[in-house]
């Protein structure tokens, strides 16, 4: 039976009788059948398992209890109809590492799923597990994290687990796998610091992580990880359950929860945080996941010709604006908070799902740890979901406390993504200036014609480079043709500079610091991870860069003027400054933000001419960084050399 023929017939639920036919698509199913208790899934105990599933659409359920991962037969137990659509059935005695599925019967067909609610699961993901969760704990497993006061004092670190270790040159022995990033003291090319230690002497405050929940098996098949394989994880399957690809052995279910653990603990006590992307506005295959093979339709949008709602692009979108699709998402981002001290959330084209739920999350987070962030893809897009309901930019003053990707400072600084040989502000475009200080502002509405979507700068995520599109050296590569790669590394620093000097939450991409390259790919998500890896040979080569990166984190550190906490701050200290054409000033006055210095001075200069520019008269300004550029401050006259940054200060 299809999800299309359930569309086009009555779906019904329990009692036919008691339901009248009511389809899951209508809104009177929720208020029928939606559950909240807190026992879905399974609950474990050395004297006995408890199983609640909810499945109102099914006429019969079963448990089915297996010995191993591809055991053919299992044991089949009848389960008891709940109410509000549950079924239940305690198992006595202790079933610690069994395996589990259910089994429902709609109409004639019988459906068998793993657990949606599993926390543990077989190799490649088919069957939950059952495991005393307190034993995958390491044996120094703290709650403690490192302190955050402000969203806009983060500086994200975005890292693919596998990119960071493959390298031949890594120096890493656990290559792409969790506790590779947990590994100290190593070393690459003439001695430089790798992986975790690299990391850590940049100064970032917080590490993102692409997707880590267990995924698809068409991405990467767990039983062949001798082959050649990669891929960011954006197709997930089991959304409470770490990916076994980056275990040490992925047949011993409880092996990748103890070694993703020991790695957070391991970045924890470096003073790094963790941010863990999740994907929740679609899932790996809209007709085979769990969700649909439970209760057809219910968790999925759809067209009205019965089609599935893509805005995605990956062939679905979840139905988060329903209630116990909601709750689900919910549920899961706390339980990753909770169990493994997980310090914040990159939600993937968060324009997908509903406002209910994102602010649902950051309500729930608040009472957890206001310091857990909250960030995503607000992006406007197309899907099956009420435009007004929709978690996008348009909408981010009804999302308090959530970060949205600010990709019109993005293309200001570089040019358009989408059209590659466009140039921005950095590499010489024209009209970018005004885009430009929209940016630096933190997207919020500063004056009159200059604002983007923020109420505050924490909504604003300043970033030039991600996993997505070219790296910021490719794109130069391809918009600046026929000039030198020391002008592309000075238009390259410069970027680099505007996003750890202006208002909001800088994000930098992994290997950003030394000018990555991905040989021109623009979409690298499968890509042999010869094109993905950190090259550390690249990381050797361009210590200048690198340098460099590690200058403008520990400026940004150092200049809470940097770091506003509130629009209303940045309107009262933030002023920019007369500039000719390709370049942008601003000072920061006024002790802005308690900083030492009375008042702070930066250009962004794009003209390889340099520029000529007159100083607001606060002070005696002295040149704080990129004196490289600063040329001669004479007489109230700053005469820049090149492109690049340089900071003023009145002390």
């Amino acid at each position: 039976m299809s999800v299309q023929k359930e569309m086009k017939e009555p779906i019904y639920y329990g009692d036919p009788a008691a339901t009248s036919g009511i389809s899951v698509f209508d809104r009177e199913f929720d208020e029928l059948f939606s559950y909240d208790g807190s026992d879905l899934g399974l609950s474990y105990s050395v004297t006995g398992s408890a199983f609640c599933l909810w499945a109102p659409t099914a006429q019969e359920a079963e448990l089915v209890l297996y010995e191993s991962w591809q055991e053919a037969a299992g044991q089949h137990i009848p389960m008891i109809r709940d109410v509000r659509g549950t079924w239940r059935i305690t198992v006595p005695g202790d079933l610690n590492g069994k395996f589990y599925t259910y089994r429902v019967r709609l109409g004639d067909l019988w459906n068998e799923a793993a657990d949606p609610y599993a926390r543990a699961v077989g190799v490649n993901g088919d069957r939950g597990v059952i495991l005393d969760m307190r034993k995958t704990d390491p044996e120094h497993w703290t709650q403690e994290q490192p302190p955050l006061d402000d969203p806009v004092d983060a500086v994200i670190y975005e890292l693919h687990l596998r990119d960071l270790s493959m390298h031949p040159a890594s120096g890493i022995t656990h290559k792409g796998q969790y506790l590779g990033l947990a590994e100290a003291g190593t070393r690459g090319p003439e001695g430089i610091p790798t992986g975790l230690d690299h990391i850590a002497a940049l100064g970032v405050t917080h590490v993102q992580l692409l997707p880590v929940y267990d995924y698809s098996t068409e991405s990467v098949d767990e039983t062949r990880l001798d082959q050649p394989h990669y891929n960011w994880g954006y197709d997930p399957k089991n959304y409470n359950v770490p990916e076994g690809s980056y275990a040490t052995d992925p047949y011993v279910p409880g092996l990748r929860i103890k070694e993703l653990k020991t790695m957070i603990q391991a970045l924890h006590d470096r003073g790094l945080r963790v941010i863990m992307d999740v994907v929740y506005n679609h899932v790996y295959d809209g007709f085979r996941v769990n969700f649909t093979k439970l209760v057809p339709g219910y968790y999925l949008r759809y067209k009205e010709d019965g089609r599935l709602s893509n805005g995605s692009g990956c062939g679905n979108d979840t139905a988060s604006e329903r209630k116990m699709m909601s709750r689900f998402i919910v549920e899961s981002v706390v339980y990753w908070a909770e169990e493994y001290h997980i310090d914040g959330f990159r939600f993937d084209l968060m324009g997908l799902l509903d406002i209910g739920t994102m602010t649902e999350i950051r309500r729930r987070l608040d009472e957890l740890d206001p310091s857990l962030m909250t960030i995503g893809e607000g992006w406007v897009m197309d899907t099956e979901l009420a435009e007004d309901l929709r978690a996008n930019q348009r909408h981010a003053n009804e999302l308090p406390g959530i970060g949205h990707f600010n990709d019109g400072y993005r293309d200001a600084v570089k040019g358009n993504i989408f059209l590659h040989d466009q140039k921005g502000f950095i590499s010489g475009g024209s009209g970018f200036e005004r885009n430009v200080k929209a940016g630096i502002a933190g997207g919020i509405y500063y004056g009159p014609g200059l604002g983007q979507y923020a109420q505050e700068p924490q909504q604003s995520v300043n970033y030039v480079e991600c996993h997505d599109n070219h790296t910021l050296w490719d794109k130069l590569l391809l918009s600046t043709v026929g000039i030198t790669d020391e002008q592309r590394r000075a238009m390259h620093h410069l970027a680099s500079a505007m996003i750890l000097t202006s208002q909001g939450i800088p994000f930098i991409h992994a290997g950003q610091e030394f000018r990555r390259t991905k040989d021109g790919i623009e979409n690298s998500y499968k890509s042999p991870v010869e094109y993905n890896w950190l090259d550390w040979e690249r990381c050797a080569a361009h210590a200048e860069s690198v340098d460099y990166m590690k200058r403008l984190i520990a400026l940004r550190a150092a200049r809470p003027a940097f770091r506003l906490r509130t629009a209303d701050e940045i309107r009262d200290h933030l002023v920019f400054e007369e500039s000719p054409a390709h370049s942008v000033a601003f000072s920061l006055r006024d002790h802005a933000g308690g900083d030492s210095a009375q008042h702070l001075y930066v250009l962004y200069n794009a003209n390889p001419d340099g520029a000529v520019l007159e100083l607001p008269m606060l002070g005696e300004w002295t040149v704080l960084f990129g004196g490289e550029h600063a040329g001669q401050l004479d007489n109230g006259i700053l005469t820049a050399r090149g492109i690049g940054m340089v900071v003023l200060a009145v002390l």
